[in-house]
């Protein structure tokens, strides 16, 4: 596991932990007299403090060096002073390792920072001894609930993005699939009539340009969180189905004949999930007809009621075969996907009279 970002106050609070441990050791072996008068150990005792406290700076980018540094370093100060019971510098250098490695590996710190604890002077009583070990394990478990809340933290966010990913991958192919779709059916009708009908070939390039520049404005308002935002806005709405009217527009430029009826309660506000959900439903489903059904003629129906949407989207066109996979290709999943996700559902295969049948409930709120 990585070790956590410093900001600037952590940094600051780091090396003050890191100064009052240095300090701290050096005040315990300067307050206990040699037992031979002054001796050049201490000197080099008042160093090894210095130097752990000092070590501390790294024991969040170096760990398990810091670590054991910490309890070879405290080991000859334990000795010298074993009535300090708390070896402070290992403890903090404890932490660290908890909170940044998996158990199996911190746990052999703690039992090595419980037997410098285990030197401290038998003069002392056994509850105070119990105690210093005590806190060692407390520090080693704060260390690990601080790892478990941070790999937490992190998987939710993963989860967050994988989930973003996929709500973008479905909007991108919502969005190109319908426009390209739109695209090549134009272009195939203007070389049709380029020499005969100039004019209604001019009309279906109007149309591709059309499809064009809305697909590009989708796409930079999709992809802007992603990336730099390039100089789209991403204040821009998404689209809903006060704008199904624009989406039929190219498929009847195309010669798709699309009729869209509303009923039900029109003037009733539609959460934007669901709204955005119903849009791109009905995209797809004209998008599938106008790519495979050969129809002629499609119509929208969109029924709105207290707490729920539904939707209905019929073509007159070949319809399903049977023991096709028409109905079960990637664009109905991502349909039966979108609808699922409101706690909703969704049909799709050969209509009662022929052509082909999607219906989709969508509730406003999710079953608990």
């Amino acid at each position: 596991m990585q070790a956590p970002e410093r900001s600037r106050w952590q940094r600051i609070s780091d090396v003050a932990l890191a100064l009052a441990v240095g300090l701290f050791l050096s005040l315990v072996v300067l307050d206990r007299p040699p037992p031979d008068g002054e001796s050049p150990e201490k000197l080099l005792l008042i160093l090894l403090a210095i130097a752990q406290g000092g070590a501390l700076l790294r024991r969040w980018s170096h760990p398990l060096a810091v670590m054991a540094f910490a309890v070879l370093a405290g080991l000859p100060i334990q000795l010298y002073a074993p009535d300090t019971l708390f070896p402070a510098a290992s403890l903090v250098a404890l932490y660290a390792v908890a909170a940044t490695r998996p158990p199996w590996v911190s746990l052999p710190g703690l039992a090595a920072v419980l037997g410098l604890t285990a030197l401290s002077s038998p003069e002392l009583p056994l509850g105070d001894i119990g105690f210093g070990m005590a806190i060692a394990a407390g520090v080693w478990a704060l260390g690990e609930a601080a790892r478990n809340h941070r790999k937490a933290i992190d998987e939710r966010t993963r989860r967050a993005v994988g989930e973003e990913q996929a709500r973008i991958a479905r909007e991108l192919h919502d969005v190109i699939a319908h426009s390209v779709s739109v695209i090549v059916v134009q272009a195939a009708a203007a070389d049709d009539v380029f020499e005969e009908r100039p004019d209604q070939a001019r009309a279906a390039l109007r149309s591709i340009e059309s499809a064009g520049r809305e697909a590009l404005g989708e796409l930079r308002r999709l992809l802007a969180p992603v990336g730099e935002r390039s100089g789209s806005d991403p204040a821009q709405p998404q689209p809903g189905l006060h704008r199904l009217d624009e989406l039929v527009a190219p498929l009847r430029a195309a010669g798709l004949q699309v009729a869209v009826t509303h009923e039900g309660d029109d003037g009733a506000p539609l959460p934007a999930g669901v709204d955005l959900s119903a849009y791109r439903i009905v995209q797809e489903a004209l998008t599938n007809t106008l790519r495979h059904a050969g129809a002629a003629s499609a119509q929208v129906t969109v029924l709105s009621f207290p707490g729920a949407l539904e939707l209905e989207i019929v073509d007159d066109g070949r319809g399903a075969p049977a023991g096709s996979s028409q109905g079960a290709g990637r664009g109905i999943d991502g349909m039966r996907e979108r609808a699922a996700m409101l706690g909703g559902t969704l049909e799709a295969g050969p209509g009662d009279g022929g052509g082909f049948r999607v219906h989709a409930h969508l509730p406003f709120e999710a079953p608990r």
